[in-house]
């Protein structure tokens, strides 16, 4: 009798703690990360844990990805299904593999770019402080970025990967998931303003349980940036614009909706395609962009090119335009740290307020005196 009344004591007993572990998840009070402008992620926070979702990966994606973030003991008493989300993140994070430059700004803002053990390519990364940790060695270099080297990575076990993909799931991101290391998808450069995309150093705040540090930041840098918007308007003219270069016959170029044509829209000038709307770049011919902007004041950001030399060997008639003969041609490629990365690559999406005034000192040069332009520089 004394038998089967342990057997049923110790059955309400297991009953008891099942319940306490299946209720834990779904049952605490929450509040939502506050977001400004960034529409690719949110965040749910709950008492114990919090759940991060990124619902635009990639442009077009149909595809949502959940990740549950959580400290190790908290982990230890819940259950849920198998499959309910796409990555588990546990909040003591200490290793970390980013696999855009873009990412290594909100490191080092938030001061945990020692967290960071590898990088696919890391000749593009400027940055002096993480180069540092690149040529001591304690970040490894995984290959190129469409061909990373899982087994490197896989030996360096991070906490967590951040990683995008461009039309999809990346078929290395899931040989790496299979190794039980999360993968979460950035899509921060699919935001359609400057400032969005800037706001996503609060996903590295989440992370690294930094939320105020990454708020703090980031209100800093939307004050800035509102700031020179302002000033701008106090320009006294505002200049024509054109941008982009040809690759093989096709010019790109920004559409009027974009983010870069935006810049160009608070730094008060007038983009000769601002009227323009739709996805991606403006593709157009030689003839077509020539007519429009013969005459323009400024040529900003043309391509890759680096030295007037370079625009006129690759295509003579690039001389046609008035800004190439009257040298106002401004451009970001020359701008590197010491192994050759473009720094406006890899700082330009996390500070947008240095992108706008370096636009507002180039096209309005009465204003913001003092300033020297942080990424564009004019060809010699």
């Amino acid at each position: 009798m004394k038998f089967y009344k342990y057997i049923l004591l110790f059955l309400v007993l297991a009953a008891c703690k099942n319940e306490t572990k299946e209720e834990m998840l779904p049952n605490s009070e929450t509040k939502q990360l506050e977001l400004k402008y960034a529409e690719g992620f949110s965040v749910t926070e709950h008492e114990d844990y919090k759940v991060l979702t990124i619902s635009k990966p990639w442009p077009e994606s149909t595809k949502t990805y959940n990740y549950l973030l959580t400290s190790k003991e908290m982990l230890a008493k819940m259950t849920f299904p198998k499959d309910a989300y796409d990555g588990i993140v546990t909040n003591n994070l200490e290793r970390i593999v980013v696999t855009s430059t873009t990412n290594i700004p909100a490191l080092e803002l938030l001061g945990v770019e020692k967290s960071l053990v590898g990088f696919p390519g890391t000749d593009y990364i400027s940055s002096n402080k993480t180069r540092e940790l690149v040529d001591n060695g304690s970040i490894r270099e995984l290959g190129k970025n469409e061909g990373i080297n899982t087994e490197v990575l896989i030996e360096l076990n991070p906490d967590v990967v951040v990683g995008f993909g461009v039309n999809g799931a990346n078929k290395t991101f899931e040989t790496i998931k299979k190794a039980n290391i999360p993968v979460i998808y950035n899509g921060d450069w699919v935001e359609s303003s400057a400032l969005a995309k800037a706001e996503w150093i609060k996903l590295f705040g989440i992370l690294f349980n930094k939320e105020k540090e990454a708020d703090s930041i980031f209100n800093t840098i939307e004050k800035d940036y509102l700031e020179a918007k302002k000033i701008a308007l106090n320009a006294k003219n505002r200049p024509t614009v054109l941008s982009g270069a040809m690759t093989k016959d096709i010019w790109h170029l920004p559409n009027g909706n974009s983010p870069e044509a935006q810049f160009l829209k608070d730094a008060n000038v007038n983009y000769l395609w601002k009227e323009t709307t739709g996805n991606g770049s403006l593709a157009l011919s030689f003839e077509a962009v020539l007519d429009k902007a013969k005459n323009a004041d400024i040529w900003l950001s043309p391509s890759y090119y680096r030295s007037f030399k370079q625009l006129e060997e690759k295509n003579s008639l690039y001389t046609n335009f008035e800004a190439f003969k009257n040298k106002s041609v401004y451009s970001f490629t020359n701008t590197t740290g010491k192994t050759g990365g473009v720094l406006y690559y890899e700082l330009g999406i996390a500070r947008p307020d240095l992108v706008l005034k370096d636009i507002i000192k180039i096209c309005h040069p009465e204003l913001l005196t003092g300033y020297t332009p942080y990424f564009f520089k004019q060809f010699e």
